[in-house]
């Protein structure tokens, strides 16, 4: 009788390396994020500075309190309205465009604007700080607190954006850490199957059996 072991065949996951689905990972990951930090526009940011000054008549708390609310006021359509002047640019685009912040512990308010371009990025922070601070001092009489220009937003030198290889370098990390989880989570062949496989005679054993029958 002549035995003609037949191997099962591999599957082709399992001929595949497990390196090569990390490798496959990253790469993919680079170019997306690569193409991703190319294809978007990049951005600039500049920040103009407000501080509320209290008068004789009160004191740095009420200061502070009034600075957190002017920097909820410096985003309405009153404020913008006559800041578009200023910054040569519609309301619609200082309202998508131009964010404020305070601090807990100081009375200052951040006023930051994005754009395209650097000069207009510029203007805008500076055209709300100043319709800001114009707003805020017709009403100093009564809320014995002023507004003063702390510090003027100058043309930014780089854009706030990341670069296409800090996009790069980030989407080859997530790609290396999704090929990574999925050698994880990949099927395995257990060692009953193989032995159940190698037991099963292939044809030419059969017909060797029938032979001599």
């Amino acid at each position: 009788m002549t035995e003609n072991p037949i191997r099962a065949p591999r599957p082709f996951a399992r001929a595949v390396p497990p390196w090569s689905l990390l490798a496959a990972g990253v790469i993919a990951g680079g170019l997306l994020g690569g193409a991703y930090g190319v294809l978007t526009p990049r951005s600039y940011s500049a920040t103009s500075y407000v501080v509320a000054v209290p008068a004789d008549k009160t004191d740095t708390a009420s200061a502070q309190g009034f600075a957190q609310a002017y920097g909820r006021v410096a985003t309405q359509l009153a404020v913008l309205d006559d800041a578009q002047m200023w910054a040569g640019v519609p309301v619609k685009t200082l309202q998508n465009s131009v964010q404020t912040e305070t601090s807990p512990d100081a009375p200052m308010i951040a006023v930051s604007a994005t754009s395209p371009h650097a000069l207009q990025a510029t203007d805008m922070a500076n055209a709300v700080a100043r319709s800001l601070i114009r707003h805020a001092n017709d009403t100093k009489g009564d809320t014995n607190v002023e507004l003063l220009q702390f510090s003027r937003a100058l043309k930014p030198a780089a854009p706030a954006s990341a670069s296409p290889k800090v996009t790069g370098l980030v989407g080859a990390s997530a790609g290396g850490l999704l090929g990574g989880l999925v050698l994880l989570v990949r099927p395995r062949r257990r060692p009953e199957d193989t032995a159940l496989q190698a037991s099963v005679p292939g044809p030419a054993v059969a017909a060797d059996v029938h032979g001599q029958l």
